[in-house]
């Protein structure tokens, strides 16, 4: 061994960015150097004899440069990037029945069901998915977006921000027939049909600060509702200033409701655009509890119904966690021009 390799060697040992097999080859060559036996070398660095007789012979064949990992040719690529990009063209035409499915595309393109799917995975394209969006027509959308995005971001000193909001009309279904649950190699199953015993209405208002939620269930969704849920507020955080971020629902704004602002000072409303609910953190709570505690629920009476989401809401008061808002009002903004600028183009 040359006193330059021995250098080269030493040196990819010492750097942190040296592959781990590749510092395995150069322990095994220096290790030969100086005099360490095969199977002393495959002992000491917990590898067979073999590995250490490969590596051995590649350095004395072709030095160094053995020792590295050489690039595999694999199979020949089967299908052209032009062929690749007419499956891609294809796939965002619009086709005669709802959606493309894999094997009505193939059929179209002359391809098999297995290379569309490997194309559309590559391209990550799923004709099969739609999501839904609104851009808000608020005249006043830029200020309101200002107003509620700079409370999260930037709260007030020594207040308290909320997010207020209801989720109407949750239904107590309750199955005609028992669940079946999960088992092995069969998921848990459940009759089709149900039948409803009421509904049941949640006022939640979400501390934006420590994810803790305040929250209570009403079997009506009038305003009477809604100022009780302020009068709730008003009592957990006596002699608190609070911030409250809500929608344009008419019951928040009813002359009751105004009337019972205006005698509460202390307490400041921050209304989001209209059409833009995304916008509230406690519609991201509300996701989590519907889909935890209620969705998948049976319940044979609303009093079964608001025992769960009692119970749902304490565990979740225990282990709360808040939510990070990290957009600024200039990214949100942009973000929604880069949208509806691609709608544009391809309409």
């Amino acid at each position: 061994m040359t006193g330059a390799d021995r250098r080269q060697l030493e040196a990819w040992l010492r750097s942190h960015s040296t592959p781990q097999e590749l510092a395995t080859r150069a322990r095994i060559v220096l290790g030969s150097a100086d005099g360490e036996s095969i199977g002393e070398l495959a002992e000491r660095l917990d590898i067979t004899q073999r590995t250490v007789g490969l590596w051995r012979r590649r350095y004395r064949e072709t030095g160094l440069a053995g020792l590295r990992t050489l690039p595999r040719s694999g199979r020949p690529r089967r299908i052209s990037a032009a062929k690749e990009q007419a499956v891609i063209s294809a796939t965002l035409r619009k086709p005669k029945a709802a959606h493309w499915s894999v094997r009505r595309l193939a059929k179209e393109v002359g391809l098999s069901p297995a290379i569309v799917h490997r194309i559309w995975q590559k391209y990550g394209l799923q004709p099969h998915r739609v999501e839904t969006f609104k851009f808000s027509t608020d005249p006043e959308f830029d200020r309101k977006l200002t107003d509620v995005v700079g409370v999260y971001l930037d709260p007030p000193e020594r207040a308290l921000v909320l997010c207020v909001d209801e989720k109407s009309q949750i239904q107590a279904l309750d199955r005609t027939q028992r669940l079946l649950p999960m088992w092995p190699g069969l998921p848990a199953r459940r009759t089709h049909d149900y039948t409803r015993h009421g509904t049941s209405s949640l006022f939640a208002a979400l501390e934006v600060a420590t994810g803790k939620v305040h929250a209570r269930c009403f079997h009506r969704h009038r305003h009477v509702e809604f100022i009780a849920l302020l009068n709730s507020l008003a009592r957990r955080y006596p002699g608190r200033e609070l911030h409250l971020i809500y929608d344009n629902y008419g019951t928040h704004k009813h002359p009751a409701v105004k009337q019972w602002l205006a005698a509460h000072p202390r307490i400041q409303l921050h209304f989001m655009p209209t059409g833009a609910s995304w916008l509230n953190l406690v519609e991201r709570w509300f996701a989590l509890i519907t889909e935890q505690a209620i969705r998948r629920g049976s319940f044979d009476s609303v009093r079964r119904l608001e025992e769960a989401i009692n119970r749902w809401l304490s565990h979740w008061n225990q282990n709360a966690r808040p939510f990070r808002w990290t957009k600024s009002p200039a990214k949100i903004k942009r973000s929604l021009r880069n949208a509806a600028l691609i709608y544009e183009t391809r309409h």
